[in-house]
């Protein structure tokens, strides 16, 4: 076995990795450009090598810099992660000529089935069901048009070296396939440096469903279930979960059987994935192949107790797989959220700065046991996993040069619901503060009564917020437990204030009992009996809530039960109350006496300043293009400007009519967060 292994990545991914190869005793190398010097995989790995400035194009996916890093450790095997240089069958090919080992598929492999193209083309001769499409090179934006419109609108434009959503763009007519084509191509460029660009057709209400295959040198080939990905937004997946509520076993099993056979067809030895839409009828197209270890391969490992990155590195170290495709079993279900550093309350644009606090729940290890490769059962009936993949700690920063990740929150639990339920649970136990993140939106999503009932597609995020993600309006029963909870908060903080003022020996005297408590504007006039153990709140139409918890003032998060039932919610001071964070809603709740309730109704409503004639920039980022100039009279959804972060390039279109009257920006301009780019009059 390897003694030493270089983890040509960063973040998350290089961390996940360091933790298997610990466990299997083999010490690890990290590599880090100047952004990541105080990096989480940089403090976690046994050495670190330097490769050089922020930028990917100048550090990680520069191959001669890696390939230094490797000869100055002596590493004897490289992995890849995803992204970067993962696919990129140059860097196998030095590695290779290094004598150094990859701990991924042949660069035969590589080639055939990391490029969208040669893939398409394999997959059609080995029989299986593809995507209509034009598989050639397009030479530039008008023949991209002209190809379009004999697809037949709507088409998907993607880049051939292309991953993680990266370099694709879906066009519905002309105008937005030559746009796509271009931004697409840049994206390419700049994150993989290779612009090449196929186009095939967009098939509607998809599901997006992938296939975990695990292939040795020897022959030897299995598959181990699917993964649901259809939870996406810009292409990028946001919730995956395994097994998929959708397909039924014969579907199973013919998918897995066609990318096993795909697999071997191109020599693969290495974990890999086969990605499938599937349509409302179960027939199931092939998408793509890629060849690396994906980034939601955890919800795989929690079902089938197997570990995907030891059974990359035994592969790559020569071995044989010891498992068979008998010893495959699904037990359970796992469910993964990404948390992103993206804003969902501005259209998920990127948010970067420091985490002031990274708090995840604790981790809770079940789910299906494999020992030597052989099945040894499932975790004890009702209990529940929870995983967290992260690459990040309190205090350290979201960089503009990278991916937006911060983490992979996995739970498993024996049924779908009790994994939905224990996610829930989780979301709400996780404190991440100083940034835009998206933990309302997941949390809101597995509330969802579409993804309850398992009923999504990839069109899932446009279709049930097609005006962005406003946050969430709880029902009714939601209100009243969290009003609960406020009030019997709020009457420990006034006995607490009470204390340090020392003006009473019976500090609890001068807590009254009456309260009005207000959010999500709704008035819950209630009175609070407090005892030993916990308060009795008795609301004004008779009903009454037990609420029983740990909660002192000053602390984040409050675990409580109401009426027996499990409350977990994040909460802030704010003047007369608090703020609270549950189930994706974001809560200003006040807990006032009836006087003070009943002045506060008398108070005008502060409106928010007038943004209306002003383009702000919504994320920060580079100014990549202005398409306009002063004077200028510009229509509705007529593009503005071209603003690129974390790799990604973002159109800024016009509202409504109007005509420009002032620029402040100019390609190249840095910009912050709500930093006015134009006016107009």
């Amino acid at each position: 076995m390897f003694k030493k292994i270089l983890i040509a990545n960063r973040g998350e991914i290089a961390c996940r990795v360091i933790k298997t190869a610990r466990k299997m005793g083999i010490s690890t190398v990290a590599i880090y450009s100047d952004a990541d010097r105080n990096a989480l995989h940089v403090k976690m790995a046994d050495e670190a090598v330097h490769i050089g400035p922020p930028p990917a194009n100048q550090s990680y996916i520069v191959i001669d810099k890696v390939m230094a890093a490797i000869k100055e450790s002596g590493a004897e095997a490289v992995h890849p992660g995803y992204g970067f240089l993962s696919e990129n069958p140059k860097f196998a090919q030095a590695l290779e000529a290094a004598g150094v080992a990859f701990v991924g598929p042949p660069v035969g492999a590589i080639e055939a089935m990391g490029d969208k193209i040669t893939s398409k083309k394999i997959a059609q001769e080995a029989g299986v069901s593809t995507v209509p499409g034009y598989m050639g090179l397009i030479e530039d934006a008008d023949e991209a048009v002209k190809i379009s419109g004999e697809i037949g609108y709507p088409v998907m434009i993607k880049a051939s070296a292309g991953g993680g959503g990266k370099g694709m763009r879906i066009a519905w007519n002309d105008q937005e396939a030559r746009e796509g084509f271009q931004s697409s191509k840049n994206e390419a460029a700049n994150s993989f440096g290779d612009d090449r660009i196929f186009i095939e057709k967009f098939v509607t209400q998809p599901r997006h469903i992938e296939i975990q295959v695990l292939c040795d040198s020897h022959g030897n080939g299995i598959y181990l279930g699917e993964r649901e990905c259809s939870i996406q937004r810009r292409n990028q997946k946001v919730v995956e979960e395994a097994p998929s509520p959708f397909l039924d076993e014969a579907t199973r099993k013919a998918m897995g059987e066609q990318a096993v056979a795909l697999a071997k067809a191109v020599g693969y030895a290495s974990a890999g994935t086969v990605e499938f839409i599937v349509d409302g009828s179960k027939n199931f197209y092939f998408l793509e192949m890629n060849t690396r270890l994906q980034v939601e391969h955890p919800v795989t490992e929690l079902i089938t107790g197997i570990d995907l990155v030891e059974q990359m590195i035994r592969v790559a170290n020569g071995e044989k797989l010891t498992i068979t495709q008998d010893d495959v079993k699904l037990t359970g279900w796992a469910i993964e959220n990404r948390l992103y550093a993206e804003d969902p309350y501005r259209n998920f644009l990127p948010s970067i700065g420091r985490l002031t606090a990274y708090r995840p729940p604790m981790e809770v290890a079940a789910g299906p046991l494999l020992t030597n490769g052989k099945w040894q059962g499932a975790a004890p009936e009702g209990k529940t996993a929870v995983r967290n993949d992260t690459g990040v700690y309190e205090g350290g920063e979201i960089s503009m040069y990278y991916d937006p990740m911060i983490a992979k929150l996995c739970t498993w639990a024996p049924t779908r619901a009790e994994a939905i339920e224990a996610m829930r649970v989780a979301l709400d136990t996780f404190e991440v503060e100083g940034i835009g993140h998206n933990l309302p939106f997941v949390a809101a999503v597995m509330d969802h009564p579409k993804f309850v009932n398992g009923e999504m597609t990839t069109a899932f995020i446009a279709e049930e917020y097609p005006e962005g993600f406003e946050g969430v309006e709880l029902p009714e029963t939601s209100l009243r437990g969290i009003a609960a909870a406020c009030a019997a908060m709020n009457r420990v903080s006034e006995i607490r204030r009470a204390r340090i003022s020392g003006t009473m020996d019976n500090h609890e005297r001068m807590v009254g009992d009456e309260w009005v408590v207000t959010l999500q504007g709704v008035d819950f006039p209630v009175t609070v009996k407090a005892d030993h153990d916990g308060s009795m709140v008795k609301f004004d139409d008779g009903a009454s809530l037990r609420v029983e918890g740990d909660w002192t003032p000053g602390k984040s998060l409050a675990t409580m039960t109401v009426d027996g039932a499990p409350l977990v919610i994040k909460v802030g001071k704010i003047s007369g109350g608090f703020r609270v964070r549950s189930r994706g809603a974001d809560l200003k709740v006040h807990v006032r006496n009836p006087r003070q309730a009943e002045l506060a109704k008398l108070m005008p409503e502060k409106l928010p300043p007038d943004t209306s004639k002003m383009l702000l920039c919504p994320m920060p980022g580079l100014v990549v293009k202005i398409d306009v100039q002063v004077g200028d009279e510009v229509q509705e959804g007529q593009a503005l400007c071209t603003i690129e972060a974390m790799k990604m390039e973002n159109i800024l279109r016009a509202e409504k009519k109007a005509v420009v009257s002032k620029i402040n920006a100019e390609p190249g301009s840095s910009l912050a967060v709500d930093e006015i780019i134009m006016e107009f009059e």
